[in-house]
Parts: C-alpha cells; sequence; structure tokens
C-alpha cells in the first residue's frame, strides 16, 4: 500500500500507508512534507507504525522536532492509531496529547472515525 490523498469531511488529507518509511529525524519530515506538497492536502495521517519509539519518549526531543516541520509548513497532523501504552509509560506523553488534541495543529486519534468526528466537530473544514 502506498501514500494516499482522499478528503475527510472536506479536508484534502495524505493518508501515509502503515508500511512506509518510518519519520525519525527531522529530515524524515521535511521529506514527507515534500512527497504531501503537490498533493493539496492540509492534513497528513500518520499512523503509529510510522513512528519511532524515540518520538513518544520527550525527552529524545524529536516529536517536537518533527511536529515542529509540519506547522512551519502549515500542515495539521494527526497521529493515528492506539498509542495508550506510551500514554500510560510517561505522565510527560499523556500532558503532551492531553494538550494536543486541544489544539488544532496535531491530534491524537485511534481510528478515522474519530478523526471525522473531531473534524466535523471543530468544523475545520471551511
Amino acid at each position: 500500500m502506498t501514500d494516499t490523498v482522499t478528503t475527510i469531511q472536506g479536508v484534502p488529507a495524505l493518508v501515509c500507508a502503515p508500511e512506509g518509511e518510518k519519520l525519525k529525524s527531522e529530515q524524515d519530515a521535511l521529506d514527507l512534507i515534500g512527497e504531501t506538497w503537490g498533493t493539496r492536502a492540509q492534513l497528513i495521517l500518520i499512523p503509529v507504525e510510522r513512528l519511532t519509539e524515540d518520538f513518544f519518549e520527550l525527552k529524545t526531543r524529536l516529536a517536537g522536532e518533527i511536529i515542529q516541520k509540519f506547522a512551519n509548513y502549515r500542515f495539521r497532523v494527526a497521529i493515528l492509531g492506539d498509542i495508550s501504552p506510551y500514554v500510560a509509560q510517561s505522565r510527560s506523553f499523556r500532558d503532551f496529547v492531553y494538550e494536543a488534541n486541544k489544539g488544532h495543529q496535531l491530534w491524537f486519534v485511534t481510528d478515522l472515525q474519530e478523526l471525522e468526528d473531531r473534524l466535523k466537530k471543530n468544523d475545520l473544514a471551511h
């Protein structure tokens, strides 16, 4: 499976394939941004499988560096999948997820239905 572009609740989105290259550096984020650039996507869905363990350990700063790249280029990001093991292991990561989910730039969602509900609720399609 390859990355695909679709529309979710009126928002053009790039859905990354779970088996694609892992985002393990800022350069990997920039490469994904480059791939997304010509698609008109405003939202990038990144499956948990595409992230390394370092992303979920905030002390590595990888999550912040990667998310900042997407923010700099005005892409919203949804991390898709089960992050409960990481949330259970780290209070700081749990707090990070809580704060991110209150905003509009980065969301952690368990599945596409939760993302659709959140987009509908926040009316971000317009």
